[in-house]
């Protein structure tokens, strides 16, 4: 039987590491282990996940609840893993193989959904009644939770607003947009723009020379360079302008940053004075902080699950 007070399993699946711990009602590290994905077989990775949860009860003694997060999402019609990075995974019924290898009920969630609980239950929106947490990392997910619950929606695409197009562009973003397609099959999605991945490849695609990354640009604009200086305002604006349309559509109180460009510190004191130029009201108190758990928001947060 799961209790308030029963330990709690959380799982990061991973395209190239599992990791795993194991929280307290409070949220306390009880145990952690990180190993390898098993690459050859969908069947050997159920197996490593269920003798990763297995060590980590051994580990904490008692049994425990089991949350998981990955990539992709369980398609409401089929209840089949899709969209993960785990390919082999893909087209499979990850939560049932992996139930009868625990003989009990599991849960699972995309990634970046674990994200925004993680940080609504104990990190940069604890005590908040709504929060949307945002990734802009490699690609830009993101997940909505409300009341401490995560809202999955209809279709299990809630907080998807990376496949939404740049709203507002000027002339320049419009001439642009075809030329950074997304692999969704669209163009100007606010992932191509916003993503690290995004911004460096705009960066770029305007200059001569070594690829910067987005640490790198932030350099080179601290450094004086010009050139950097106006492109990161542009994507403080972007930002702004994207956050604006979450915020005119969920108003939740706080919105956190994950991912690598969430550790631009620029971004929390330059972004909020914009979104009054977009935001549907006549003051804008949403709080943008960034994560408190870092790269461990996603495994916690699967953790969270059963909270």
């Amino acid at each position: 039987m799961t209790t308030n007070r029963t330990p709690r399993i959380g799982v990061d699946l991973g395209g190239t590491k599992l990791e795993a711990v194991a929280l307290d009602a409070s949220g306390t590290l009880l145990w952690r282990e990180r190993i390898a994905t098993p690459k050859h077989s969908a069947e050997a990775i159920y197996d490593a996940i269920a003798a990763l949860v297995l060590r980590g009860e051994g580990n904490v003694g008692a049994a425990c609840s089991v949350g998981i997060g990955t990539p992709g999402s369980l398609s409401p019609k089929t209840g089949l893993l899709r969209g993960s990075n785990t390919v082999v995974l893909n087209g499979q019924p990850v939560k049932q193989a992996i139930e009868e290898r625990l003989s009990r009920e599991i849960r699972i969630a995309n990634d970046a959904n674990c994200f925004a609980l993680s940080e609504a239950v104990d990190g940069a929106g604890k005590g908040a009644a709504s929060v949307f947490g945002v990734i802009f990392g490699t690609g830009c997910g993101a997940g909505v939770v409300v009341n401490g619950r995560v809202i999955d929606g209809l279709h299990r695409i809630a907080g998807e607003f990376g496949h939404n197009p740049l709203p507002w562009p000027d002339d320049d973003e419009l001439k642009d947009r075809g030329a950074h397609g997304c692999y969704c099959g669209k163009s100007g999605c606010i992932e191509t723009w916003l993503s690290g991945t995004g911004i460096a490849k705009h960066f770029n695609a305007n200059r001569t020379g070594e690829p910067l990354n987005p640490a790198q640009i932030v350099d080179l604009a601290a450094s004086g360079d010009v050139l950097a200086e106006a492109y990161l305002t542009r994507v403080e604006d972007r930002i702004a302008r994207a956050l604006a349309t979450v915020i005119n559509l969920l108003d939740p109180e706080v919105i956190v940053l994950g991912g690598g460009v969430s550790n631009i510190g620029r971004l929390y004191t330059n972004v909020p004075p914009l979104l009054p130029n977009y935001v549907f009201s006549e003051f804008v108190e949403t709080k943008i902080a960034k994560n408190v758990h870092g790269d461990s928001s996603g495994v916690r947060g699967a953790a969270w699950l059963w909270a």
